[in-house]
C-alpha cells in the first residue's frame, strides 16, 4: 500500500498558480509536480470556492468546522 503524501499550503497555492496564472495544463503540471491531475483540479476548485480558508493544514479547521465541532461537544458533554 502506498503512503499518503501531504503537501504544504504553499505548494498547493503554487500548483494552482501554475495552472490558473501561467496557463500550464493540468497534464503538464501533474507531470512536473508529481501530483495526480484530479488532485490538482480539487485544489483549484477548493481555492476558487473559499480562497481565504482553502488548504487549512493539519489540525487547523475552517470556522464553520470549528463551530460545528464545538456545538457537538456541548450537546454530548
Amino acid at each position: 500500500m502506498e503512503r499518503r503524501v501531504s503537501f504544504t499550503r504553499e505548494f498547493k497555492l503554487e500548483a494552482v498558480r501554475l495552472i490558473k496564472e501561467r496557463g500550464v495544463s493540468y497534464a503538464q503540471a501533474s507531470e512536473d509536480l508529481g501530483v495526480h491531475p484530479t488532485q490538482l483540479r480539487n485544489w483549484v476548485k477548493q481555492l476558487a470556492d473559499d480562497p481565504q480558508h482553502a488548504f487549512p493544514g493539519q489540525g487547523q479547521m475552517k470556522p464553520e468546522q470549528w463551530r460545528s465541532r464545538s456545538s457537538s461537544a456541548r450537546c454530548s458533554g
